[in-house]
């Protein structure tokens, strides 16, 4: 069984900097076949995705936070990071740290593809709140 664990989470004022983790259990190198993906949650709002990085390495950001956040992984793939700099109040949330997959990649086709069975862990979540 995958377990996530966030960490990092704390107060922090506008314009500073956080650095999330993420890290895994459970199953050795999940960053190495399971898309990772950071959330947030602020309270009553829905839960937005803000980072994400594939198997591939290949990053994604939403328009919110691109330029100001950075998705990485440590070298055994078993921990997920997230750098949030020039934070702002908006960015007051719960954060959390989600694994979806496994994908298997093909050498044939040279890309990630999903395995027939997927899973989707997450973890407990950690806050974040910037204060102005």
């Amino acid at each position: 069984q995958v377990q996530l664990v966030e960490s990092g989470g704390g107060l922090v004022q506008a314009g500073g900097s956080l650095t999330l983790a993420c890290a895994a259990s459970g199953r050795t190198s999940i960053a190495s076949a399971y898309a990772m993906r950071w959330f947030r949650q602020a309270p009553g709002k829905e839960r937005e995705w803000v980072a994400q990085m594939l198997p591939s390495g290949s990053t994604y950001y939403p328009d919110s936070v691109k330029g100001r956040f950075t998705i990485s992984r440590d070298n055994a793939w078993n921990t997920v990071y997230l750098q949030m700099n020039s934070l702002k109040p908006e960015d007051t949330a719960v954060y959390y740290c989600a694994a979806d997959g496994p994908f298997i990649y093909d050498v044939q086709a040279m890309c990630y593809e999903r395995s027939p069975t997927q899973y989707n862990y997450w973890g407990q979540g950690t806050q974040v709140t910037v204060s102005s």
